[in-house]
């Protein structure tokens, strides 16, 4: 990103290269207070929360604009919250609109991949140990898992702030993710390997998450998924969105990203795939459909992005308008024609 695509909302130092005291010092302000609440309560993981922190991060960095925060929080940020705030409303009853849920599909789907064996059945069988013996895979695994409830927010916080228009492309086609992720959930409803255990129709799994973060004494966890129950779906697991929307960040940020960067961005795709299905939460064919939807998202905004302006008709006074229309037209042929 150049420094022509920095957004209005900060100001640039003032005359003569000297920095404003409020340039500094809201952004110090927000540091001290996010790693003092970091610190007493952990990470805010509700949306709610999430928001109002990255908004107020967005404000402490634009002091020298409030006026242009203020309006981007009510043209941008708050239809952006109030559509995802519905999506979650809306995909907690997905089930219920149209079909029952499906169990058997995507779980033959895996076993016809996978010769025979469910992925999730066989990572488990491996790896995991129980809630009394923890392995360093399993803590990584609950925060890659974990941080699909900030990676989103974060990078839609950082847009905005340097690239607006990237923001935007970015906001649409996080938005165009969703509607496609509730209108298969209501179409297709489908159980993920943890519950289709507990239907009988496969081999004993268990749902990792909860389990490896009730054994960490922090409890803005354990409330976030306490709190979080009342909009969850259990079977609006096709397709998986936490690989969706990991894999979007990647695409997205891929062209800007440093190449350190891009280490990184290669690896959070396949780091939260693993977290996913060893921890029972998804199949393996949710995940790839998950990257399907975020490829196709991406394509379709960013060709919708690309299409031309149509050109505006250029205003002219009465008479000289006139004149210039007859003057190319006689121009191009002198008798009019």
């Amino acid at each position: 990103m150049n420094s022509s695509s920095v957004a209005s909302a900060a100001e640039p130092p003032g005359e003569g290269g000297r920095v404003r005291p409020l340039s500094w010092a809201g952004p110090a302000l927000y540091g001290v207070a996010l790693t003092v609440l970091v610190i007493s309560e952990g990470v805010p993981l509700s949306r709610g929360r999430l928001f109002i922190w990255i908004l107020l991060g967005l404000l402490a960095f634009s002091l020298t604009n409030v006026r242009g925060w203020v309006r981007g929080v009510v043209l941008e940020w708050l239809p952006f919250a109030l559509i995802l705030s519905a999506y979650d409303l809306l995909r907690s009853h997905a089930d219920t609109l149209l079909f029952s849920a499906h169990v058997r599909p995507q779980l033959r789907a895996d076993e016809i991949l996978f010769v025979g064996r469910v992925p999730t059945v066989w990572l488990q069988e491996r790896l995991w140990h129980g809630s009394g013996s923890l392995q360093w895979y399993d803590y990584g695994a609950s925060v890659v898992y974990l941080s699909y409830f900030v990676a989103t927010y974060l990078v839609a916080g950082f847009l905005w702030f340097s690239a607006r228009g990237l923001f935007r492309r970015y906001v649409a086609m996080v938005l165009l993710l969703a509607l496609m992720g509730f209108a298969t959930y209501t179409l297709f409803p489908a159980a993920p390997p943890w519950l289709a255990s507990d239907y009988g129709q496969l081999e004993p799994t268990t749902r990792l998450i909860a389990v490896i973060w009730s054994e960490i004494p922090i409890g803005t966890v354990n409330t976030f998924f306490e709190e979080g129950s009342q909009y969850a779906n259990p079977v609006a697991a096709i397709p998986s969105l936490h690989a969706a929307y990991t894999l979007l960040i990647t695409v997205f940020l891929w062209r800007v990203a440093p190449q350190w960067g891009r280490v990184l961005l290669a690896a959070y795709p396949w780091a939260m795939a693993f977290a996913l299905v060893y921890t029972a939460e998804h199949y393996v064919v949710d995940v790839l459909l998950g990257w399907i939807y975020a490829l196709t998202a991406f394509w379709a905004v960013s060709r919708l992005a690309a299409l031309p302006a149509r050109p505006r008709a250029p205003r002219s006074t009465s008479g000289s308008g006139t004149r210039s229309s007859s003057v190319r037209i006689s121009a191009a042929d002198p008798e009019g024609r």
